[in-house]
C-alpha cells in the first residue's frame, strides 16, 4: 500500500479521449483523411506529440509538422466537421466502466478533466448516460476559466477546485491519464497519475506516472490505499517518482 503521508486519495479526476472512451481511432481516421491530400502521413510519431493537448494548440503544433499549407483554424474547422459525424459512435474503452463504477461505489468524487470542448465532449459521451451520472462535473478545453491546456497544470487545479467539496491538497487527488502532454498536466498540479499509454509509446514518457498499466482492468488501486477492482489482473508497472 502507497504511504499515505501526503494524505489519503479522497478525489479522482479522469481524462477522457483515449483512456474512457476510444476516440483516438476516430481522431487519427479524420486527419489522415485532410493530411493525404498533401502527400502526408498520419504517423504514431506526429500522433504523440499532441495527444492531450487543446484542439487549436494541437491544429497549431500538427500543421506546423507536416508543414501543409493550412492555417492551424483551417485544418481544426475541416477536422471538427468530419469528427462531429463519428463522435457518437466513439467506444468504450476495455475497464472503463467497471473502475469507475468501482470507485463510485467507495463513495469518492469523481470528475473529468479533458482537452475537448464542451460541445464535442457531449457528443462523444451521447451514448453514455450511465457513466457520465457518476462525475460531478466534466472541466473542457473552451472553458472561460482555463487559461492554459495540458501539459500545463491549470485543467487539473480548476476540475479540483469544482468539486462541492475541494480536497485539501491536490496530493488527495488521483488522476487517469492516457498520454504524456496529460501526465505532465497532472504531475505539475501536484497530483498522482495513473497512466494507461498507448502500446507504442516511448516508455520513457511514462516514467513521471506513478504506476503504469496496460489498460483501465489492470490497475492496481491498493497502491494508492484503495480497495481493489473486483478482478485483479496482472500488468502493471510500479514507480516512485
Amino acid at each position: 500500500m502507497m504511504s499515505t503521508e501526503n494524505g489519503a486519495i479522497t478525489h479522482i479526476v479522469f481524462d477522457l479521449d483515449g483512456l474512457l472512451l476510444d476516440t483516438e481511432s476516430l481522431y487519427t481516421a479524420s486527419s489522415q483523411k485532410i493530411l493525404q491530400r498533401y502527400g502526408k502521413e498520419f504517423s504514431w510519431d506526429v500522433k504523440s506529440r499532441i495527444m492531450g493537448r487543446a484542439p487549436l494548440d494541437a491544429a497549431q503544433k500538427l500543421v506546423d509538422l507536416m508543414e501543409i499549407p493550412l492555417t492551424a483554424e483551417e485544418f481544426h474547422g475541416e477536422l471538427y466537421s468530419n469528427l462531429m459525424e463519428v463522435f457518437p459512435s466513439a467506444k468504450l474503452m476495455p475497464g472503463s466502466m467497471e473502475i469507475v463504477r468501482h470507485l463510485h461505489s467507495l463513495g469518492l468524487p469523481m470528475a473529468i478533466a479533458t482537452g475537448s470542448a464542451q460541445h464535442t465532449y457531449q457528443l462523444k459521451v451521447s451514448k453514455y448516460p450511465e457513466l457520465t451520472s457518476w462525475f460531478s462535473h466534466a472541466t473542457c478545453s473552451d472553458d472561460k476559466e482555463l487559461k492554459r491546456g495540458k501539459p500545463a497544470p491549470d485543467v487539473y487545479l480548476l476540475a479540483m477546485s469544482r468539486f462541492k467539496s475541494p480536497p485539501k491538497s491536490s496530493a488527495q487527488v488521483l488522476v487517469f491519464e492516457d498520454a504524456p502532454n496529460g501526465v505532465e498536466s497532472a504531475k505539475a498540479a501536484g497530483m498522482r497519475v495513473v497512466m494507461v499509454p498507448d502500446r507504442r509509446t516511448d516508455r520513457e514518457k511514462c516514467r513521471r506516472a506513478d504506476q503504469v498499466v496496460e489498460s483501465l482492468e489492470h490497475v492496481d488501486l491498493t497502491q494508492f490505499g484503495l480497495p481493489p477492482l473486483p478482478a485483479i489482473v496482472s500488468g502493471v508497472e510500479t514507480s516512485d517518482k
